[in-house]
């Protein structure tokens, strides 16, 4: 039995990969605003939860260490936290900008560097990192949030390469469009539409879909510097 930390675990992929792991893990997910169904989905899924603000370096070194009090190692790290902005780039704020870098490339870096020491004195662990299809192909309207996916993505393999003699892996999923309350609250019916339409498999992915691949890439010690794709075929 692993120990897995999740972050953003109230979200629609970060419940479901909450989910997955659940079934045969200790899983502990991070929450920020949404302390009650963090509680409701720690309950449902017989885990725990934590708050967490993964851009500020003190309330994450807070959450590792109480997960390490409890636990004494973190075996599986999936940093799943994130924002997104749907904006013209000409119309973007400075703040905006780093608002986006800060929750979706910074976090993924506040996180992991509270947990990988941790990692290094086992000689073994397992990070994955959820990117973006934008974050390999970009996307209109979405520069910040394609900008902060594609250094997911660098970060990952640059990673990679540093920590495997020491027996850490480290992999991301890149998600294509997926079902879940962010897209539908940001994009209209027709613009899912026409995105599903781009899709080779025709339609919108499940988080679920997400978790799984999660959880392949956390779970094979030969696999380290790759981006899976979970986009139905949306980035070929």
């Amino acid at each position: 039995m692993s120990v897995v930390l999740i972050t953003g675990g109230t979200g629609a992929i970060g419940s479901a990969i909450a989910e997955e792991f659940s079934k045969t893990d200790d899983v502990i997910f991070t929450y920020y605003n949404s302390e009650e169904r963090a509680g409701q989905l720690a309950e449902k899924f017989h885990c725990k939860s934590v708050y967490m603000n993964v851009c500020d370096e003190n309330s994450v070194n807070l959450a590792v260490n109480s997960v390490i009090g409890e636990f004494y190692h973190i075996d599986i790290l999936v940093n799943n936290a994130g924002i997104a902005l749907i904006k013209p780039f000409s119309d973007m704020t400075a703040e905006e900008w780093r608002r986006m870098i800060d929750a979706d490339l910074t976090g993924v870096f506040n996180v992991t560097r509270a947990v990988v020491p941790h990692m290094i004195r086992r000689g073994s662990g397992s990070v994955v990192n959820i990117s973006s299809v934008w974050g390999v192909v970009g996307a209109s309207c979405e520069v910040a949030y394609s900008a902060a996916k594609a250094g997911v993505i660098g970060l990952t393999k640059a990673l990679a390469k540093e920590l495997g003699p020491s027996g850490i892996t480290v992999n991301a999923a890149a998600p294509g469009v997926i079902d879940s309350p962010m897209n539908s609250s940001h994009l209209t019916a027709d613009e899912l539409s026409a995105l599903c339409e781009e899709t080779p498999l025709g339609r919108l992915g499940q988080p679920s879909e997400v978790a799984k691949a999660v959880r392949a890439l956390a779970e094979n010690r030969f696999i380290t510097g790759q981006v899976l794709g979970v986009d139905g075929g949306f980035g070929l």
